[in-house]
């Protein structure tokens, strides 16, 4: 598999029950193969800032108002200003879902921009949609206002709801934010067939945790 690919992934475990043993064998094969991030929950980011201190290739992402996004914009601001805080490069947030739903666009955006604002020339911003929760009018709606709020990127699904990343909502998010914004696919990904797919249809971040068998060509039975 190219080094290119590798390169694009997020290496992720998020799990309520990962152990610090499974976040340290985490943050050993992002370090082994210089995946482009690992993604932990906040409680981890320092962990991983330290452990990760001596390979800067390697970015620690982390997630905020995750994995439901119905907490508020200030809460989400808070969040992000204390990963970065504790050493996080970049921020997965979940947007408020319903507020999307109920035609609140303005909240939806505020919500956005308040993590954008926090983060601001800190960090960069992925903007997770939740795609298997919208319809396809939703999903251009929501990359729409994530672009207007100063988002780096859309990213497909936390992995944890009722659904992960398609092909079809790959090239739709990417049709609708167009060639400057970030498009990262997560969410059963699990082969090396899987991100080549996602890559094709205009992907450039693969989120997963199965990272090491997509490097290697396996297939994985993870379902993130």
């Amino acid at each position: 598999m190219s080094q290119n690919i590798v390169r694009m992934i997020d290496h992720t475990l998020l799990k309520a029950d990962a152990t610090k043993e499974e976040i340290v064998k985490l943050l050993e094969e992002a370090k082994e193969h210089l995946f482009a991030s690992v993604c932990v929950n906040p409680t981890w980011v320092n962990t991983a800032a330290k452990m990760l201190a001596d390979t800067p290739e390697v970015k620690v992402c982390t997630v905020i108002g995750f994995p439901l996004g119905a907490t508020t914009p200030e809460t989400k601001a808070f969040e992000t200003m204390n990963a970065i805080e504790n050493g996080a490069n970049e921020i997965d947030m979940v947007i408020n879902v319903a507020a999307l739903k109920d035609m609140q666009d303005d909240l939806v955006e505020r919500d956005i921009a308040a993590v954008v604002e926090a983060a601001k020339g800190k960090a960069l911003v992925k903007v997770i949609i939740e795609t298997c929760l919208l319809t396809k009018e939703e999903k251009i709606r929501a990359c729409e206002i994530s672009v207007k709020a100063g988002a780096d990127y859309v990213k497909t699904s936390t992995g944890f709801s009722t659904g992960g990343a398609t092909v079809e909502d790959i090239r739709l998010m990417r049709q609708t934010v167009g060639p400057e914004i970030g498009v990262k696919a997560s969410g059963g990904v699990r082969s090396r067939e899987d991100a080549l797919a996602m890559v094709e249809a205009g992907a450039t971040r693969i989120g997963a945790s199965s990272g090491v068998s997509i490097s290697k060509g396996e297939l994985s039975l993870s379902n993130y």
